[in-house]
């Protein structure tokens, strides 16, 4: 008798521990995000925890075309995602982004109305977007190899010299905008014939590549193991607060500005929940904390207007209009343009 309360004791036990540790929220509701890697500080997160009560089940990716696969899998619910311009496009043309409502996000106002009105390239309507973060692609360069005045054209990274110390970019779009802007052409050609010497390109630089990276571009070149690469200019300005012999140059042939947005997905089982969240990544103190820790260009103006005026001058965070104009923003591209991009992307990294 005394040998079966002890394991009924036990068991009881047992299943308390196991109980206690699936109610860790005060109401039991959930969040599912999807989000680029490092783009949001995990303190803010918990903070969200905290003060709402809801769960959040948040998970990772390295590119736009991983999110996409992942999403469209369909094995996961998701109720945010944040992904980039050309990316969101796309799904909204595919029925799959939620309209937003934003009378349920006050601190929406603090979003900058120019990001806003940059959005209409992929979200015509103002209807089914968020911006998050904004930036160009450029060349991050060490000024103790490169000279500046190199990297005013993105032909530096076919120079020989530098060879296997160049970082690429592990993304096809993001890769292929590099020759396809140095022969001067616009980064959403879907022309096969010049997407094809683009390709050619690529193919006779990748000798010289030390490797195709995204997150690890800044720290591999704070740690002075490459000499170029090719960034996200949030990134270049993360590696520059590592190391002072870093600088940062968007070329003369013109680059892209993107803006990485937040959405709500279809298969968002929990709407109102994924408002709030997005009511709370809006405020001053979480966008700030977010500014801090992902160092790309805020849109939230509360934050910039409270900014080191150091900060604000600071062009390789916040760009400047001249740069601006000079480059182009990704449009979707259709079923057949996206095929033959991953095609060529295949035959490139498979050579």
């Amino acid at each position: 008798m005394k040998n079966r309360l002890f394991f009924f004791s036990l068991l009881l036990f047992i299943l308390s521990v196991f109980m206690g540790c699936g109610n860790s929220t005060k109401n039991g509701e959930t969040l599912t995000i999807l989000n680029y890697g490092k783009y949001f500080d995990p303190e803010a997160l918990k903070l969200f925890e905290e003060e709402t009560g809801i769960q959040v089940d948040y998970e990772e990716y390295e590119s736009p075309e991983e999110m996409y696969t992942k999403y469209k899998a369909g094995s996961i619910d998701y109720d945010l995602l944040c992904t980039s311009d050309y990316m969101i496009q796309k799904l909204i043309g595919e029925g799959e982004v939620l309209e937003i409502n934003y009378d349920s996000i006050p601190n929406y106002q603090n979003i900058s109305q120019s990001i806003i009105d940059a959005s209409a390239a992929f979200d015509p309507t103002h209807c089914y977007t968020l911006p998050y973060f904004y930036g160009t692609v450029g060349i991050l360069y060490n000024t103790d190899e490169v000279n500046a005045k190199e990297t005013d054209t993105w032909n530096v990274l076919w120079d020989k010299k530098y060879g296997g110390k160049i970082i690429m970019e592990n993304s096809v779009r993001d890769c292929f905008l590099v020759p396809l802007k140095q022969l001067g052409y616009s980064l959403n050609s879907t022309d096969k014939t010049k997407l094809n010497e683009a390709l050619q390109m690529l193919t006779e630089q990748k000798p010289l590549v030390y490797a195709y990276f995204v997150d690890e571009t800044g720290d591999e070149m704070a740690a002075g193991n490459a000499a170029l690469s090719v960034v996200y200019s949030g990134e270049a300005a993360y590696a520059q607060s590592l190391a002072d012999n870093l600088a940062y140059s968007v070329p003369k042939e013109g680059s892209n500005l993107w803006i990485d947005s937040w959405f709500i997905p279809k298969t968002c089982k929990n709407q109102k929940n994924a408002e709030k969240f997005l009511d709370f990544l809006c405020r001053e103190d979480i966008a700030a904390m977010n500014f801090d820790y992902v160092y790309y260009a805020t849109p939230n103006t509360a934050v910039y207007d409270n900014l080191e005026d150091s900060v604000k001058n600071d062009t390789t965070i916040f760009p400047d209009q001249a740069t601006i104009d000079n480059c182009e923003v990704y449009i979707a591209l259709d079923e057949e343009s996206t095929n033959l991009y991953n095609q060529l992307w295949k035959e490139l990294k498979s050579n």
